[in-house]
């Protein structure tokens, strides 16, 4: 039996699972879509009291908009382990009409149905996020004394989608207060995005360009008069799909994959003339060892070298820049590496058919931190797949599963 098997099967049984599911469903009741993280940092910081975290802090990343941390102090001599994840979720545009009528109409409501729980941020990532708190409750109730520190930092303005906000403000200041070294630089972290209880060690980086294509309206009955903009949009998205296609043929990832480009959505024409302008929306998936500015510089010269009307003119916006002015780098750690394989053998104590070692279909802020050294993975209840939409929810079986292999990962690790 390794440690992790045996830290489990000592630990499960102090897991209150009542009380995680309570947690979850408060946390989820409190709407912090990007630009409200205020609303749930008052629950939170109760939470961390309760489990008697010192250092306890609480701080504007931007006016009005904190972030908050805390540290479960070990006996000394053992590793530190950060768990980190962002408190802010999407828009719920839509929710509230498509379950009217329901018990689910409300995206704050927390229903339970068929042992899942709804709710807007249920899976992104407030599952994650009361795992962290769940798993040092369960450690606090069996006894267990670490040796290593376990700090949780809850972080905002990661998702987005909301004007002026989605940069990673909130991961930018924990940056800022671990290089100062008021936040003690970890040995693992673990940021737990919903990985379905899998671990992430790698993931996708990611680009957003805005193109503008200009050429000149005029009445439909004289269209010589007029630069088709709709006509050189088709000329153009051949040439980016042309270069979608070179880009798979380029190479595999073991864990990423292959990259793409992804049109996103276009608006163009609309009156009984010749279109004069047309706007579209691309997403550039890069894999691991692929440059941000050799992508823009990809997709530029594609964009040149097709065949336009010489009128035509073409610009770029690149709004999306992350831990990068174009965008978010791919992240590429190590999937050999100790942390990374002993959390994923605490996985597998619990739940064998998980703990998969994988590549995530996301970005989200693990590279801030690897660009500190820390060695870093994913991990947590909740599916993906399922979040940003209508349908968001998180298995409670799920939930405690990870709960219960986060504690085991944590006696293990820390010692």
């Amino acid at each position: 039996m390794t440690f992790a098997e045996q830290a489990n099967s000592a630990i499960k049984r102090f897991l209150d699972v009542p009380a995680a599911i309570e947690r979850l469903r408060d946390a989820v009741r409190i709407d912090t879509i990007t630009g409200n993280e205020a609303n749930i940092i008052p629950f939170f910081k109760s939470e961390f009291e309760k489990l008697g975290l010192e250092k306890i802090t609480v701080r504007d990343f931007l006016p009005g908009r904190p972030n908050l941390w805390g540290t479960l102090r070990g006996t000394g001599g053992g590793r530190k382990v950060l768990i980190v994840g962002h408190t802010d979720t999407v828009h719920v545009r839509g929710w509230t009409e498509r379950w009217a009528g329901d018990e689910r109409e409300s995206p704050f409501g927390g229903a339970v149905i068929d042992g899942q729980m709804w709710g807007r941020g249920a899976s992104d990532l407030k599952a994650g996020l009361c795992t962290g708190i769940s798993a040092l409750a369960t450690l606090n109730a069996a006894g267990t004394v670490l040796k290593g520190d376990v700090t949780l930092a809850f972080v905002g303005d990661e998702e987005s989608g909301e004007p002026g906000s989605g940069i990673s403000a909130g991961m930018r200041a924990l940056v800022a207060a671990i290089k100062s070294g008021e936040v003690d630089l970890p040995d693992f972290a673990i940021y737990v995005e919903p990985t379905t209880l899998d671990v992430y060690p790698a993931h996708m980086g990611f680009m957003i360009v805005d193109i503008t294509v200009t050429g000149r309206t005029s009445y439909v009955g004289v269209p010589e008069k007029g630069v088709d903009a709709l006509k050189a949009t088709n000329a153009i998205l051949s040439a980016l799909w042309e270069l979608s296609d070179r880009l798979d043929r380029a190479g595999n990832h073991d864990l990423v994959g292959r990259s793409f480009i992804l049109v996103t959505s276009i608006e163009g024409g609309g009156y009984i003339a010749v279109p004069g302008e047309c706007k579209f929306s691309l997403l550039r998936k890069l894999r691991p060892g692929e440059s941000l500015d050799v992508a823009r510089t990809e997709i530029e010269s594609a964009v040149a070298a097709a065949d336009l009307h010489p009128e035509i003119r073409v610009s770029f916006d690149y709004p999306a820049g992350r831990n990068h002015p174009l965008g978010g780098t791919p992240f590429d750690g190590d999937p050999t590496h100790a942390a990374v394989v002993r959390l994923a053998e605490a996985v597998k104590s619990v739940r064998p058919d998980r703990g998969r070692i994988v590549g995530g279909p996301f970005w989200s802020e693990a590279p801030f931190l690897a660009e500190l050294g820390i060695p870093t993975a994913y991990f947590a209840p909740g599916d993906i797949q399922i979040c940003h939409g209508l349908e968001e929810r998180v298995s409670l079986e799920e939930y405690r599963d990870g709960i219960s292999a986060l504690s085991a990962f944590l006696a293990d690790y820390c010692g």
